[in-house]
């Protein structure tokens, strides 16, 4: 059985999806009309349709060296099993874009747990992406499951930034360690060291989101790195860099640019529910090579889900799937 006929068995039937229809639909919308235009538009596949489909991924956002990677293997497979309908490709279009985003690659989606408490997941990424909100949203999901969880104020560069946090640690029950206007070093420091003698079981440690001087940048993460695995041996566990879907392939130039100064484990896809170009998921982890651990898919609390590429695929394709 083809993924594609898989995922309509497994996810038609379940409300388990629902986030991801959901938070794709202005994507789906626009891809589905286009393709279904494309389809209507050419009778036979030749390279004038395979013009027309890339220009449509391209207006996805799945960015130009996926798109030239992902058509090469399309007409490889139309070649070798005599494809000639349109319509017989939506399935190929599917199965592709899949293998594309996995690759060779074990795909590791979860948080990395340490075995001994505390685990830490630091967050960076620029101003502006919905990092502070991410952080809230997560610490509102451990709660539920009933963790204990630490929430650590450590941007104290940027104005409000401290009150936002301290504000989402009271709306989510959580606790919040924050010093406004002092070195983040020794508010990380202090906070570590009460998690491990309280025994909470996370700490999620906001930073400052300035990208301007990378030299800057690079020396706080370092400092920060190194406090927090004298603290916590191994720490961080997790590296979660956070960006804004609907600013498209700017995201993937913050990618590339934090990949350089410290070592991210995972990014987490802010907005994706507004904005049309929700290829940019696949554009990331291939151009970065760094997997999509969470994306956000909505304003309400339970509206940060773990990245699923079947879902994300089947939110794309379901009005194909019929």
């Amino acid at each position: 059985m083809g993924l594609f006929k898989r995922m309509k068995n497994i996810f038609g039937q379940t409300k388990d999806i629902e986030s991801y229809n959901k938070g794709l639909s202005r994507t789906r919308q626009d891809f589905m009309t286009k393709l279904s235009n494309l389809t209507n538009k050419h009778h036979k596949i030749t390279e004038d349709y395979f013009n027309d489909l890339e220009e449509i991924l391209i207006m996805a956002d799945v960015g130009v060296n996926t798109i030239f990677k992902f058509m090469d293997r399309l007409r490889k497979r139309v070649r070798l099993e005599k494809v000639e309908n349109p319509q017989e490709l939506n399935e190929i279009i599917v199965d592709e874009l899949f293998i594309i985003y996995v690759g060779d690659d074990i795909i590791v989606n979860k948080i990395n747990y340490s075995k001994t408490n505390p685990t830490v997941i630091l967050f960076v990424g620029v101003n502006g992406t919905g990092k502070t909100t991410t952080i809230g949203k997560l610490a509102y999901q451990l709660k539920q499951q009933g963790k204990k969880v630490m929430l650590v104020a450590g941007d104290t560069f940027r104005a409000g930034a401290t009150e936002q946090i301290i504000e989402w640690g009271k709306r989510v029950g959580a606790t919040v360690q924050s010093k406004p206007k002092s070195d983040p070093t020794s508010v990380i420091y202090e906070a570590l060291k009460e998690a491990k003698e309280q025994d909470y079981n996370i700490v999620l440690i906001d930073t400052a989101g300035r990208l301007q001087n990378k030299i800057n940048l690079m020396q706080e993460l370092k400092k920060i790195n190194k406090v927090i695995n004298n603290i916590v041996p191994g720490a961080p566990h997790d590296t979660l860099l956070v960006v804004d879907a609907t600013t498209g392939q700017n995201a993937i130039s913050q990618a590339k640019a934090f990949k350089e100064i410290t070592n991210i484990t995972g990014i987490v896809l802010t907005k994706l529910d507004g904005t049309a170009k929700g290829g940019i998921v696949l554009a990331i982890k291939d151009e970065v090579n760094i997997p999509v651990k969470y994306v956000g898919l909505g304003e309400k609390l339970d509206d940060l889900a773990m990245f699923d590429i079947e879902k994300y695929i089947y939110g794309l394709f379901k009005d194909l799937m019929g």
